[in-house]
């Protein structure tokens, strides 16, 4: 075979064997493709026993807590998906499932309702957990991990003083009083 004949054999290749890939890459003629498109989002809800708005050493897990997950189109706004509200676990944790490709959506999941009477105040509207639901953004698997929600105790725990020193928190009399800290 001459030089020419065989770069353009292996070009034909090369191009036969991109094609299959796109294919597959896209689902088409793939069994289980539908299979791909459901995902699981899991989560952690706590109580900020701090008021601080993250999880401390002494934060704790809040069962029987509601949460939800909502979708909404980043063009119009418009809902492409909604969850039942989910219940926590014992430890505080959660899981969705969900079924479809969001490609096009902000997915998000928010706080609904605490079980605990004495650490129901919601952290700001804003504090949500994004989770990203397509296969067409690099990530493999079908498990989501939102970020942990928390809903704020009414007061701060005592001992929240010294846990916050320790991490190098120093302006804290807005949340913890009016001690001046060491």
């Amino acid at each position: 075979m001459t030089k020419a004949s065989m770069i353009a054999l292996v070009s034909i290749a090369i191009y036969i064997s991109s094609s299959f890939n796109f294919v597959y890459a896209t689902g088409a003629a793939t069994p289980g493709a539908a299979e791909s498109n459901k995902f699981k989002v899991v989560g952690h809800v706590y109580c900020d026993t701090c008021r601080v708005e993250f999880e401390t050493k002494i934060s704790k897990p809040i069962s029987g807590a509601v949460v939800k997950l909502e979708c909404r189109n980043r063009t119009d706004g418009a809902l492409t998906f909604q969850s039942p509200e989910i219940m926590t676990t014992q430890s505080g944790d959660y899981s969705i499932d969900v079924e479809g490709d969001y490609e096009d959506s902000d997915c998000d999941v928010t706080l609904v309702k605490s079980s605990w009477p004495d650490c129901s105040d919601m952290t700001e509207e804003w504090r949500k957990a994004r989770v990203v639901l397509t296969t067409f953004d690099g990530v493999s698997g079908n498990i989501r991990f939102a970020n942990s929600l928390g809903f704020k105790k009414k007061e701060a725990l005592p001992e929240c003083k010294k846990v916050l020193t320790d991490l190098g928190y120093y302006e804290l009399q807005n949340e913890l009083g009016n001690e001046v800290l060491p």
